[in-house]
């Protein structure tokens, strides 16, 4: 039988797994089958509500008939599809080898802790997938170029405004404005600025939240489906103003092209 304090310790960690799974970008099937392995292999029975701001538990010890209950916030971390990979591997290894709490406790904190890739790293690579977005769209070397000084421009200043806590909103909007801004000075070199301008905000696309959206209402879990491309579209049409800002600006250009 477990004590009261090992069973409020076994709550905790799984309350604090599934919200570091849904803050990562996991879809909502992925992270209750992950859960309930865990909760499986702690020796306990979880019951979940998920909802997009918010996580319900009721945890309860085969062995005392002890119940716990609470609502826990998500937070939000950065979407990483190492984490997502890695506590999956975690539940499936609780499971199949026994750990104990504190040794899956130790492994848990292991990954958490991991270093992520270099910002100025990640920079680049991101602005070299925008840039061979725009050449699949046909841009010239010259646009391409103008596009990946303009992604790496663009997605430095939306991770400094994000370190800052400011709106995703307003963040979307200032960061395609800028990005798109940077893309029309391809007006002065005419290499296909019509491209370049639509291919420079490209990186900003919530791929992952659509994604999820879709998975989650295909799997029968609509509310938070709903909610997740609700929220996905919403971040769209602020990509959308920014750029609509920047075309009502350089519109005379394009329209002489």
């Amino acid at each position: 039988m477990k004590v009261e304090k090992e069973f409020h310790r076994i709550a905790d960690f799984i309350a604090e797994y599934a919200v570091r799974l849904m803050g990562s970008g996991v879809h909502t099937s992925r992270v209750v089958r992950n859960t309930m392995r865990i909760s499986e292999a702690l020796g306990v029975v979880t019951q979940m509500t998920l909802l997009h701001k918010t996580i319900i538990f009721s945890i309860h010890d085969r062995e005392s008939g002890e119940v716990f209950s609470d609502v826990v916030p998500v937070k939000s971390f950065p979407i990483s599809f190492f984490l997502n990979s890695e506590l999956s591997s975690l539940s499936w290894a609780a499971l199949d080898n026994h750990l104990s709490l504190d040794e899956i406790e130790r492994r848990y904190k292991k990954i958490v802790d991991t270093p992520r890739i270099n910002h100025y790293l990640l920079t680049f690579l991101v602005a070299c997938a925008n840039g061979a977005f725009c050449q699949l769209f046909g841009g010239s070397w010259g646009a391409i170029g103008i596009v990946f000084v303009a992604t790496v421009i663009g997605f430095s200043l939306k991770s400094f405004m994000q370190k800052r806590h400011i709106s995703h909103y307003v963040v979307f909007v200032l960061t395609a404005f800028l990005s798109s801004v940077i893309a029309s000075s391809a007006l002065l070199f005419n290499a296909t600025p019509d491209i370049a301008i639509g291919t420079s905000v490209l990186f900003l696309i919530p791929g992952v939240p659509l994604l999820n959206g879709v998975i989650d209402i295909v799997e029968s879990h609509i509310l938070l489906g709903t909610t997740r491309l609700v929220s996905a579209l919403l971040l769209v049409m602020c990509i959308a103003v920014g750029l609509s800002i920047t075309l009502a600006i350089v519109h005379n250009g394009l329209v002489l092209l």
